[in-house]
């Protein structure tokens, strides 16, 4: 083994997610791919936790410091479950989100 991203040993030390893009594209898209994955996912849970309304100019900048902030997590993400835990977190505020309409439609009805 000389260290190539192709080796066995390096490919079954990804996380699970990034294991799965990396078998079903070609490696030259895998580092793309996985940016968009966690960048969407990272707006989602964003926008679901902790996102006010804000002017339009302030939405900018706080997604252009969310893509820059997400190339470092892309890193992190080859080797890590980063993916993962962005996907709990957002089912977690979504689960969150239908139960809090939920509970305000029975309320506005009584």
């Amino acid at each position: 083994m000389n260290g190539t991203i192709g080796d066995a040993d390096t490919i079954e030390a990804m996380s699970p997610v990034v294991r799965m893009i990396y078998e079903l594209t070609s490696s030259s898209v895998t580092g793309i791919l996985l940016f968009a994955v966690v960048f969407i996912l990272s707006a989602i849970v964003y926008k679901l936790g902790f996102a006010r309304k804000i002017k339009f100019w302030q939405n900018v900048v706080v997604y252009s410091f969310l893509f820059l902030g997400c190339i470092i997590l892309t890193f992190f993400a080859i080797f890590l479950p980063i993916v993962e835990g962005l996907i709990v977190a957002a089912l977690i505020l979504i689960i969150y989100r239908l139960r809090r309409m939920n509970e305000h439609k029975e309320n506005s009805t009584v």
